[in-house]
């Protein structure tokens, strides 16, 4: 669709901290989609049904927060509620519906592009976590099956151009603690990134299809062990896409008596990312604070 100019808002890893305002606040921005890469809280079943009832265009994929009581046995120990009565990973899943695309797929033909899920529940890391949770939910055996899993998705896609959210990005963006997926706790450095997610890329590249964005979190923006950086944001593969780490934690804070919300707005023109800012909004959904991350220039996409 020549000269078509989108705007989408990716939210970071939630924490809890999702209110109505907030959808107040998307309104404001003129959002065409919402982009929400997990973590709404500790299996937090409320805060799932707040963003599902939001009347604006979104997709969504779960955290491994939005599993912390039933993937692990140590989560399992810790449960704070019967697991043998109720199922709250199965409720925020039924809550969001075809919202959920993790290991899923949703177009918008109207803008002329589809989400496509990675692996839902991420930890992140090079290993095959959480065997049982994958076997007993998805079918899913191994990195490799977990691959198939993401490629059968993006072989139901309607459109060309393909935008990739997951929890936690892919791997292969660096191995320093402050890289979008660099492992900043002891012993130091290391790709924390999901090599299914790497691979289900590349892959969906040699089937034809356009990849201009991935939206993921998990590792948040301010490092574990310094405090004179912060995390790097933005990452540009080779092949031009563009990968955006959008957790800001907490996304939503008070100062000076006022309550602060950020998002990373994402403008894409005719298919590819042009501009990424990350914006903080007040109570009266003024900008406060506006950082840009990314920004083409204007005669590259002349």
């Amino acid at each position: 669709m020549a000269n078509q100019k989108i705007k989408l808002a990716a939210i970071g890893d939630i924490h809890d901290r999702w209110e109505p305002e907030d959808e107040a606040a998307l309104r404001f921005l003129g959002v065409d989609l919402a982009l929400f890469v997990g973590d709404f809280g500790n299996e937090s079943v409320n805060i799932v049904k707040l963003v599902a009832e939001m009347q604006i265009p979104k997709a969504a994929i779960m955290g491994n927060h939005d599993a912390w009581y039933s993937a692990t046995d140590w989560g399992r120990s810790k449960c704070p509620y019967d697991r043998t009565k109720e199922d709250r990973v199965q409720q925020q899943l039924d809550l969001l519906g075809d919202a959920h695309v993790g290991y899923g797929k949703l177009d918008f033909p109207n803008l002329n592009l589809s989400v496509v899920g990675s692996r839902p529940f991420s930890w992140g890391g090079s290993g095959w976590k959480n065997e049982r949770f994958y076997r007993e939910r998805y079918g899913v055996h191994s990195l490799d099956e977990s691959v198939d899993k993401i490629l059968d998705a993006v072989d139901q896609t309607e459109t060309n151009t393909i935008i990739f959210i997951g929890h936690n990005g892919a791997t292969g963006m660096g191995d320093k603690a402050e890289d979008p997926c660099g492992k900043d706790w002891q012993p130091i450095g290391g790709d924390h990134g999901d090599p299914d997610f790497a691979q289900a890329i590349e892959q969906t590249r040699d089937r034809g299809k356009s990849i201009p964005l991935t939206v993921f979190g998990h590792m948040h923006h301010s490092l574990r062990h310094t405090k004179t950086e912060l995390r790097r944001p933005i990452h540009v593969d080779a092949a031009g896409t563009v990968h955006l780490n959008a957790a800001r934690v907490p996304r939503i804070i008070e100062e000076n008596g006022d309550r602060l919300r950020n998002f990373s707005i994402i403008t894409l023109e005719n298919g590819a990312v042009t501009e990424i800012s990350l914006i903080w909004l007040n109570q009266d959904f003024k900008t406060v604070s506006e950082e840009n991350l990314y920004r083409v220039q204007a005669e590259a996409i002349a």
